[in-house]
């Protein structure tokens, strides 16, 4: 069964509603220009803490400055980080921690040897290419592009929406799938009934299968 990540969190409330609604994960935004920023650590602490120890939490950067990572992980308890600039693998490996690198889909990308750059990425998460948006373009991209034989597990991400996550999954069949702006009613807050229609919708052709 697909895994559901809520990415954008920025407050305990919409934590625990995706939570309740059996996301699989929830995402940190650790990035000045996103209306999803958490600036303050001690408010990305304490929304990690209260999700429990059994549901994943990501930290989502891009092209940060070392200090400002370390700083990240030393107060808040991530279990993952998502690099979402143009960090390479050696940057990316040094933090001792699992991680997850974003590649935008553009135009004539090799995806397959940009996978085999990060050999030791615990997943590759493929976002729509906008010129000079790192990410939460609200638009998608051909799914059809996504290698069905990934050596790595791809986290499906770009303009997903309840409407649409059940016809990506079915042609995709990623390993997870990745929402922030598809399940918010403004920017920074989550929207609950789009939260449990956007997994339930994801998990749609599974339970159909059983």
């Amino acid at each position: 069964m697909v895994k559901v990540k809520i990415c954008g969190i920025t407050s305990v409330g919409d934590a625990k509603a995706a939570v309740a609604a059996g996301a699989d994960a929830i995402g940190l935004v650790f990035f000045a220009p996103s209306p999803r920023n958490i600036a303050n650590f001690a408010i990305a602490r304490e929304i990690a803490l209260s999700v429990g120890p059994f549901v994943t939490v990501v930290g989502l950067v891009v092209n940060p400055e070392r200090g400002f990572l370390d700083e990240i992980l030393r107060q808040v308890p991530l279990h993952v980080i998502q690099f979402h600039g143009d960090e390479d693998e050696p940057f990316c490996a040094s933090f001792c921690r699992p991680f997850i690198k974003a590649v935008r889909m553009k135009p004539g990308l090799d995806i397959g040897a940009v996978i085999s750059s990060y050999p030791s990425a615990c997943g590759i998460l493929l976002d729509t290419y906008k010129k000079g948006v790192p990410g939460g373009t609200g638009e998608t991209f051909n799914w059809e592009l996504v290698p069905a034989d990934a050596i790595t597990p791809i986290v499906l991400a770009g303009g997903l929406i309840p409407e649409n996550i059940a016809a990506a999954v079915r042609i995709v069949s990623p390993y997870g799938v990745d929402v922030s702006g598809g399940v918010e009613s403004s920017p920074g807050i989550k929207d609950k009934n789009k939260i449990k229609a956007f997994i339930d919708n994801a998990h749609a052709e599974f339970k159909s299968e059983h």
